[in-house]
């Protein structure tokens, strides 16, 4: 029997009102928090608060407040990677954004889809698929990115 986690990251149905995917939210939310606070100009300290959220995250990147993500550790961003200010990437599949990736401002990347059936809906139920962005893009201002995409 799988976990909610465990079918979250295989692309099947869960449900997004599962205790542990509650935890995992709620801590990602507390970093977030965190990291949204510490001034600009404190990049160390920026980097650890990142670090925290992002466990698998290159060398210099540099992300703007505000910052909001799911759970963080669904994340793996490349080397000198650049996100600007109000990126959302809601993680509940995996987000693999590669090497020299710029972001512009108003950004979001969005894995989850609820279900169609409003009951359903109403019950929490919700399927995730993977987005995954290679080297060297760059995506302009306020553009949305869906689950399933990759470049």
């Amino acid at each position: 029997m799988c976990t909610a986690k465990e079918k979250m990251l295989n692309g099947e149905f869960y449900n997004a009102w599962d205790e542990t995917l509650v935890e995992d939210r709620d801590r990602a939310k507390s970093l977030l928090f965190e990291f949204n606070q510490i001034n600009p100009a404190e990049r160390e300290k920026r980097l650890e608060a990142l670090k925290k959220l992002i466990p698998d995250l290159g060398d210099n990147p540099w992300i703007e407040s505000p910052f909001n993500c799911d759970y963080g550790t669904n994340l793996t961003i490349g080397d000198h990677f650049y996100a600007n200010t109000n990126c959302t990437i809601l993680d509940c599949a995996k987000v693999t954004i590669g090497n020299h990736v710029l972001i512009g401002p108003n950004v979001g990347f969005y894995t989850p889809n609820h279900a169609y059936d409003a009951q359903e809906r109403i019950d929490g139920w919700e399927k995730s698929l993977p987005i995954t962005i290679g080297d060297a893009v760059w995506i302009g201002g306020s553009v949305t990115v869906l689950g399933g995409v990759s470049h």
